[in-house]
């Protein structure tokens, strides 16, 4: 399946595992990679030495294209672009920052540079900052979010209709028929977060994952606003931001509630109660834990059966 996307970043199938903290190591994105999509290193909850560990372990497990997410509000994100330019890795999304500080660097070493919005606002931002796609991230998605609370369903159509550059949509997409129905709205592939999380290949704590599976409609909500919007799992913590809200706190009490490393503490150190539990709304969708090639496999499969159903209307 070519198109715009697959053709720029040299894969075969039109999807991409999201670059996600906490889950997104070298087994994961190499096994997206070889089965076929475009796999990444989730760099934000990565020590430069770790990084470079990781893009070690992928090149030495794949010799497909991937990639690494570089949020650029990481404090030593210098550090980060210094090892992915040593070890010549060709294509980095950037998220959580202005698109104009890194892109010119990167595209002038050979770089493939994406960006991930949540607006056509910053769509346009990152259009004229030079990016060579925009990643589109609905509400629905998980982890840290837009403030404009904009669904997937709206901010895709609504984006292709103001930019020229390849569109990724991402937010609420794990099935195929997901996928087919981004792509009817104008999307030229998808990124793929929360199923990618419930695989053997996730670095993920293996009780965050039971957790993912066993989600319900309704079991996650966005929060935080205040400081970075994100959506969690309901959980001992989530509920202890509720009551704060409810005695009115203040951004600074929200922020000392929060503390440091709340999300490695759930999602890789497997503490339920008192960690941060990123994931989308599509964890009610999820049921089962999957190896990466079989979920990619599944995606294109529902992708190809949904659009004859479709043809054949």
């Amino acid at each position: 399946m070519q198109n715009k996307i697959t053709q720029l970043f040299g894969i075969e199938y039109p999807i991409i595992q999201a670059g996600m903290v906490w889950a997104s190591g070298w087994r994961l994105a190499s096994a997206v990679s070889n089965a076929g999509g475009l796999g990444l290193l989730g760099a934000g909850s990565m020590y430069p030495e770790i990084l470079e560990e990781h893009i070690i372990k992928c090149k030495n497990a794949t010799d497909k294209p991937f990639g690494v997410n570089v949020p650029m509000l990481y404090p030593d994100i210098e550090k980060l672009m210094d090892i992915i330019v040593k070890h010549e890795v060709k294509i980095v999304f950037t998220s959580a920052g202005n698109p104009k500080t890194w892109t010119k660097f990167l595209q002038e070493k050979g770089i493939t540079v994406v960006h991930v919005v949540s607006s056509v606002k910053f769509a346009l931002k990152a259009q004229e900052a030079g990016v060579d796609a925009v990643v589109a991230e609905g509400f629905e998605a998980g982890g840290h979010n837009g403030r404009d609370e904009t669904t997937t369903m709206v901010l895709i159509p609504s984006v292709k209709e103001k930019i020229h550059i390849p569109l990724i949509a991402a937010g609420g997409i794990a099935t195929g028929r997901a996928m087919l129905a981004a792509m009817v709205l104008g999307a030229d592939a998808v990124q793929v977060g929360s199923r990618f999380v419930a695989t053997p290949e996730a670095s993920s704590h293996e009780l965050f994952k039971k957790w993912v599976v066993d989600a319900k409609e309704g079991d996650t909500q966005l929060t935080l606003k205040e400081l970075a919007p994100v959506r969690l799992l309901k959980n001992k913590f989530f509920q202890d931001v509720q009551e704060a809200y409810a005695k009115g706190a203040t951004k600074q009490e929200l922020k000392e509630l929060l503390g440091r490393a709340r999300a490695k503490k759930g999602m890789f150190e497997g503490d339920m109660e008192e960690g941060e539990l990123e994931i989308g709304q599509v964890s009610g969708l999820i049921h089962n834990i999957t190896p990466a090639a079989e979920i990619v496999a599944e995606l294109m499969g529902e992708f190809n059966r949904a659009k004859a159903q479709i043809q054949d209307l």
